[in-house]
């Protein structure tokens, strides 16, 4: 069977996965872009197109993000803004070309039809339970992996179902102070996996979690 993953999502030290305050212009709220900065100086991050970045430990987890993966699985914040839902011409955050290249399955309450995107993205829009959600995805994924995209919620609710078999949390090293928290209600949920912890010069932390 296809496996959930969690790949590449950042959280700060006191366990915020997203900002407060989110908008249409600041899609992670006054948390700005500073959860994902390890990866934007990544080789992987800049490609082909853009020489240089760091080929090192943030590099090599970073590129893990693509292989394997047949669909995606993300929460409405993680589509767009609060609101989005009432602009019928919003195709999400992330530009034509999304960095998804697979199905996407959204998880909302307010669901429309599917919007076909450019690089092979599909974004299609659910009212489900995570478990429901999942069976979708793998069905579409064909064999491969599903990711669970975020944002925390998602994940949270996720990992509260005991759906995630890899997650790949990276802790960078900032206080927001408010926002939404990944870890609320996961009491004791490390007895279930196997963690790793990898530390890079780049100042976060690379935490795997692989279910036993």
């Amino acid at each position: 069977m296809s496996l959930a993953r969690v790949q590449n999502f950042s959280i700060s030290l006191d366990g915020f996965g997203t900002g407060e305050g989110q908008s249409h212009d600041a899609h992670f709220g006054h948390a700005g872009d500073r959860l994902h900065q390890w990866m934007f100086a990544t080789r992987w991050w800049r490609g082909h197109d853009d020489p240089g970045g760091s080929g090192g430990i943030d590099n090599a987890f970073a590129q893990l993000f693509d292989p394997g993966i047949g669909a995606e699985i993300m929460g409405a914040g993680k589509f767009g803004h609060p609101g989005w839902h009432e602009d019928p011409q919003w195709q999400g955050a992330w530009g034509p070309n999304p960095p998804f290249h697979t199905p996407v399955f959204v998880l909302t309450h307010h669901t429309r039809p599917p919007i076909e995107m450019e690089g092979g993205t599909t974004f299609h829009f659910l009212d489900a339970s995570p478990a429901e959600a999942l069976e979708t995805a793998r069905e579409a994924a064909g064999g491969k992996d599903v990711r669970i995209g975020g944002g925390p919620t998602v994940i949270r609710d996720f990992l509260a179902a005991r759906l995630i078999d890899h997650a790949h949390i990276v802790v960078v090293p900032i206080l927001l102070g408010r926002g939404v928290r990944l870890w609320d209600g996961l009491e004791g949920l490390e007895k279930d996996y196997q963690v790793e912890a990898t530390s890079s010069p780049s100042g976060v932390t690379h935490v795997t979690f692989t279910r036993r």
